[in-house]
């Protein structure tokens, strides 16, 4: 039998449940909030374990540190990337496209993700008022989590860049709630010799999302026969979050080394990392990456880095998530592949994920 209906309304309840938590006070706001922005675009950065923030130089760098925007290679790029989770129920999408100016002086870019679970059963009109089960009112919906980027970076000198990006945050779920926010990213990339360093800072004026919460008279007699809560409108707040990291570069004739040491401090309290505390909470994270004759690149990267339980539930082991990846570049044109997880530090949700860019007229000296 089929169960992937059941899967996916057993999904859909849990992304609900986590939209409609109702902690989401000033003084005390929710982890996790807008946790789909904090995924990641990219298969070559999702397989460095997301330690990029020093290092990106390509279209993606609106989402991992704008800064970085300068640094392309051609004039224009664009790129998408496509990634399923929970054996295919949720769909994670990425699109971009960047613009170098000013032979790299000033650049802009343009990001839009989508996370959702789509093809939802709605059951909340399936039985009337009477007792009766009428199968053609069930319809279907959409649970989906929407963030549209938009990125300015300019160099300021040989050495130095910086960044902005502006984001705008949708959530819907279905006719039933909705959600709008709004952040500013900042960044900034520095090198030194073959060493390179960033900071980007994350929802830096802090992000409200205001939900709102619509029901037909029909649904909300329904869901109140069911002994459910109907939801009131409310905020949501995501805290600024500070991405460092720190990078090495070497040329070896047609071999090359990138590596790369983040680090992700959060502001939101005490967090299940490696080192957490309050208010401030730090997580490592690792990513090396070896190429050959500008084709092939081979890539390895440490996440998710934390102290769990053991079995006895007295005694705490130190525990990380592998992330691997590949990558081929044929001229303008560059093909990534990634394995690595959704981001969970409680499960195991391993997933392949494909992006793919191509560039356009190469950028003048």
């Amino acid at each position: 039998m089929n169960n992937k209906p059941s899967c996916k309304i057993i999904w859909a309840i849990l992304l609900l449940a986590f939209f409609v938590q109702d902690n989401f006070l000033i003084a005390q706001p929710a982890k996790y909030s807008n946790a789909f922005m904090d995924i990641g675009v990219g298969a070559r950065n999702l397989g460095l374990g997301n330690a990029t923030i020093a290092s990106v130089s390509d279209l993606s760098a609106g989402y991992w540190n704008p800064s970085g925007l300068v640094n392309l290679e051609q004039t224009a790029q664009v790129g998408f990337m496509h990634s399923e989770y929970f054996a295919g129920i949720a769909k994670y999408d990425w699109l971009g496209a960047a613009f170098s100016l000013d032979s790299g002086k000033n650049a802009f870019g343009i990001n839009a993700i989508r996370f959702a679970v789509d093809d939802i059963p709605n059951t909340i009109n399936l039985i009337g008022p009477d007792g009766s089960i009428n199968y053609d009112n069930i319809r279907s919906f959409s649970v989906g989590d929407y963030g549209f980027m938009f990125s300015y970076a300019r160099r300021i000198s040989n050495n130095l860049s910086v960044g902005g990006t502006a984001k705008i945050v949708y959530h819907k779920a279905g006719s039933f709630a909705k959600a709008y926010g709004f952040g500013i990213d900042v960044g900034a990339q520095y090198k030194l010799k073959d060493f390179k360093f960033g900071v980007n800072i994350r929802d830096i004026t802090t992000t409200f999302n205001a939900w709102n919460f619509s029901f037909t008279d029909e649904e909300r007699t329904n869901l109140l026969l069911a002994e459910n809560e109907i939801p009131d409108n409310s905020l949501e707040v995501t805290m600024p979050k500070i991405l460092l990291g720190a990078g090495y570069y070497k040329r070896f004739n047609k071999f090359e080394l990138n590596a790369e040491l983040a680090i992700d401090i959060t502001t939101d309290g005490k967090r299940n990392v490696l080192v957490p505390a309050k208010p401030l909470s730090f997580d490592p994270h690792l990513g090396v990456e070896i190429g050959f004759a500008d084709i092939v690149y081979v890539r390895g990267g440490v996440s998710n880095i934390q102290k769990e339980l053991k079995s006895n539930n007295i005694d705490k082991k130190v525990t990380a998530q592998p992330n691997i990846g590949v990558g081929l570049r044929f001229k303008t044109i560059a093909v990534d592949y990634a394995f690595t997880d959704v981001g969970s530090k409680e499960t195991s949700t391993f997933s392949h994920v494909i992006s793919a860019r191509i560039g356009f007229n190469k950028k003048s000296k």
